[in-house]
């Protein structure tokens, strides 16, 4: 459904026209879910079929199969719709799981890294860095 064409819903109605499609979601812990849509409700709790979850590491994804994912929706942050002619054609490589978590605990304790210096730095000059790694709310 087109922005520009009819109604827009931005309540958990407006998933209606995403049954039985495939969509993505991001979750607030940062995940990123590709299934189907069977069913949601008024709280926007999901049910996505044949779902994968999918990671990304530089140009490079790797998928690890779920089955059946029951999302509650206080926890999507994003839900979109996949252009299957698109998904085809993107400069995105797939990799063996265990390659792709291997490089994603890499690039995790790199961002570690960099995190303590800034926080080092910044203690350094006087601010506080507590609560750098919580959501706040």
């Amino acid at each position: 459904m087109e922005i520009t064409s009819g109604p827009f819903f931005t309540t958990s109605s407006g998933l209606i026209d995403s049954v039985d499609k495939k969509l993505m979601v991001v979750l607030r812990d940062g995940r990123k879910l590709i299934g189907t849509l069977r069913s949601f409700d008024q709280f926007a709790n999901l049910v996505l079929q044949d779902t994968i979850e999918r990671i990304y590491v530089g140009n490079c994804y790797g998928d690890i199969p779920r089955g059946i994912f029951l999302i509650r929706g206080e926890n999507v942050v994003l839900l979109g719709e996949i252009d299957l002619d698109k998904e085809e054609r993107t400069n995105l490589r797939e990799i063996p799981v265990e390659e792709v978590l291997v490089a994603q605990r890499e690039e995790m304790e790199a961002k570690q890294r960099l995190e303590k210096i800034r926080s080092r730095v910044l203690h350094e000059q006087g601010f506080c860095v507590d609560n750098s790694q919580n959501d706040l709310y």
